[in-house]
């Protein structure tokens, strides 16, 4: 049996496969019903691997062992995986965030605190930093940074990433504004995201920017996050952020920006 090999990486992409288990799986949806011994000549995978990689693929609901001597293995329809898959990634995200949920009042957090904090003593101020990459990432930390400001967060956007921040980061906004932490956003404001920001404005006092195509956050003038690339140009999987943590130069950078903050239009809601 021949597969093409660029078919092959789109399945391990999509099913979070590898290679062997690609090989093996394909070779079994072209049998129906097959053994192992027969699928490592079909799929030109070791003799000695094929057994432990359908075992593998029976647990995560691609295949189905049949009962009976010699032990074979059924292939069960595309469609059918699919949703198998899906109920199968829901399930262990369920259980892995119940773990991680259990963990807020265990030793090991305790644990891992106290190696955090004893060992942040003995780190220099130029390594706390750090580059993301992907839009995704790069609001997890923004919206971790959010949650642990004391003071102040400002945040500079564009157009299109205005509309983004409410959907990203509005939660951890509500919950710094009934902290009472003041909250600044500037960004182009127009018909396209106008409606995005009467929403930020029950959380953020709110400013148009009209000739600044800018993307950065400060948080308590201490940390700051710039993003690197114009998020017009870029796909959001190559996104790049830089995150640094610095009271000199996120202090300074917010000292220039209220300069400027004072010259921008208030958004009237």
């Amino acid at each position: 049996m021949i597969v093409k090999e660029e078919f092959l990486s789109r399945l391990r992409k999509i099913f979070d496969l590898n290679l062997y288990e690609v090989k093996v799986w394909t070779a079994l949806l072209s049998r129906g019903v097959s053994t192992a011994g027969e699928l490592s000549t079909i799929s030109d995978v070791p003799r000695s691997r094929t057994y432990d990689i359908l075992e593998s693929l029976d647990k995560k609901g691609f295949v189905i062992m049949k009962l009976g001597k010699p032990i074979k293995f059924v292939a069960l329809k595309p469609d059918e995986v699919i949703d198998r898959v899906k109920r199968n990634l829901v399930t262990n995200a369920n259980e892995k965030s119940k773990r991680l949920d259990q963990l807020k009042g265990d030793e090991v957090l305790k644990e891992l605190t106290t190696l955090f904090t004893q060992g942040i003593k003995y780190v220099e101020p130029s390594d706390l930093s750090g580059s993301l990459k992907g839009r995704q990432n790069i609001y997890n930390h923004l919206d971790m940074m959010i949650r642990e400001a004391e003071k102040s967060v400002t945040i500079v956007t564009t157009e299109e990433g205005l509309n983004r921040k409410l959907e990203a980061l509005m939660p951890s906004l509500e919950k710094a504004k009934k902290n009472k932490i003041k909250i600044r956003i500037a960004a182009p404001i127009t018909e396209s995201n106008v409606k995005i920001a009467r929403e930020l404005s029950k959380v953020a006092e709110i400013r148009n920017v009209k000739d600044l195509r800018a993307r950065f956050a400060i948080i308590d003038s201490k940390q700051m996050m710039f993003m690197l690339m114009d998020d017009n140009k870029v796909h959001a999987s190559y996104d790049v952020g830089v995150w640094i943590s610095t009271d000199f130069f996120a202090k300074n950078l917010e000292n220039m920006f209220d300069l400027s903050w004072n010259t921008f239009e208030v958004f009237k809601k």
